[in-house]
């Protein structure tokens, strides 16, 4: 099945509609792109909403967060509500600053999110617990994190990722741990980020949005362990990267794929 939805997004290359983050914008770009999807980053809000009706999925990044952004966001997003395709929240930061909660939640509140995506303490910020983001690192969170993102799946009636050591998709019944990845995907920038566009670029072909996510990271760690494989450090594991990621193979998938489904 996730070999299929890759094959179905190299050979429609949907577009994926970008509002992301200014420092991995490149890397986002790449990474869409070495999956086989096509994208697009209009961040003008007198063209954000036009760019999301010919798209087939958008992608909203928090990163370098500022209120005209949030404007633009919010144009495509409901342009993207009218369509009918996924929008993906990637809520980086989110239990950070009260500047940044506020406009995650009014993001939340003004446009439909079908795949709301972050660290273990940003979604668990989302989803009401008393946690402080370290910028935009992961910290401590004490309750337990199936339960957390289950419980905002609920009430967003949304697919919820957070990304870790082992990533976790639901969409409030089903449950999937993706053990897919290696450490170093951790030291190199962006690696978050690239993780929301290839989710955008599987959403993008298949309307199940919690296999999608599932599928999507799945991938995304297989191609990160096989370019570790091959890597002596940062550099030349971003470089492998892209490589393995463009050329993920049906047999990669079926050797190397590791979710466990949560009953």
């Amino acid at each position: 099945m996730i070999w299929k939805i890759l094959e179905k997004i190299r050979r429609e290359k949907p577009l994926v509609h970008h509002i992301t983050n200014w420092v991995t914008i490149y890397d986002c770009a790449n990474i869409t792109r070495a999956f086989g999807a096509l994208p697009i980053m209009a961040h003008a809000k007198e063209e954000s909403g036009d760019m999301a009706k010919i798209a087939s999925a958008l992608v909203l990044n928090i990163g370098t967060l500022t209120p005209y952004l949030i404007d633009s966001m919010i144009i495509a997003g409901k342009s993207a509500n009218e369509k009918g395709i996924p929008v993906i929240l990637d809520a980086v930061g989110a239990g950070a600053t009260k500047f940044r909660d506020n406009k995650a939640f009014e993001l939340l509140d003004k446009i439909r999110v079908n795949i709301i995506k972050g660290n273990a303490s940003e979604i668990a910020r989302l989803a009401g617990e008393p946690v402080i983001t370290k910028g935009v690192e992961s910290t401590e969170v004490k309750a337990n994190l199936i339960d957390v993102a289950k419980k905002l799946a609920n009430e967003r009636k949304a697919t919820v990722v957070i990304t870790g050591k082992e990533d976790i998709v639901t969409d409030g019944k089903r449950v999937y741990l993706i053990k897919n990845g290696h450490k170093m995907m951790g030291n190199i920038v962006g690696t978050g980020c690239m993780a929301a566009s290839v989710i955008g670029s599987f959403a993008g072909v298949e309307k199940d949005y919690t296999l999608a996510a599932t599928a999507a990271l799945s991938c995304f760690g297989i191609a990160g362990e096989l370019a570790a494989m091959k890597s002596n450090g940062p550099g030349s594991f971003k470089e492998r990267f892209y490589d393995e990621a463009f050329n993920l193979s049906s047999e990669n998938i079926k050797e190397m794929i590791k979710i466990d489904e949560i009953k």
